[in-house]
């Protein structure tokens, strides 16, 4: 193991959005009403409760967003949806993983 690589949490702790955190958040506030601008939102923010707000309405409607535009489906019963919806970087990172290449 070579230490001059960064760790692999180094890309997790950037306080700025990446492409696919701004799309993202791009579609929060345009799905969601939000009045806050999608810059704003924090990656590491959380999604639920605290942080930006939101409640299970609002992750279902987010999560219907994200499989029309996304080619996914993300389920109600996925047990990993608190995971997923933990923040804008935790959302873009399963996004990432799972869209497909439309």
């Amino acid at each position: 193991m070579s230490s001059t690589q960064p760790p692999i949490s180094a890309l997790d702790d950037a306080p700025e959005q990446s492409a696919l955190e701004n799309e993202l958040a791009v579609l929060l506030v345009e799905s969601l009403n939000l009045e806050i601008a999608p810059a704003e939102i924090v990656p590491k923010a959380p999604l639920y409760g605290e942080g930006l707000g939101l409640d299970s309405i609002d992750i279902l409607e987010v999560a219907l967003e994200v499989s029309r535009k996304y080619g996914f489906q993300l389920r109600s019963d996925d047990e990993r949806n608190q995971q997923i919806f933990q923040s804008l970087r935790s959302l873009a990172a399963h996004v990432a993983q799972n869209r497909g290449d439309s």
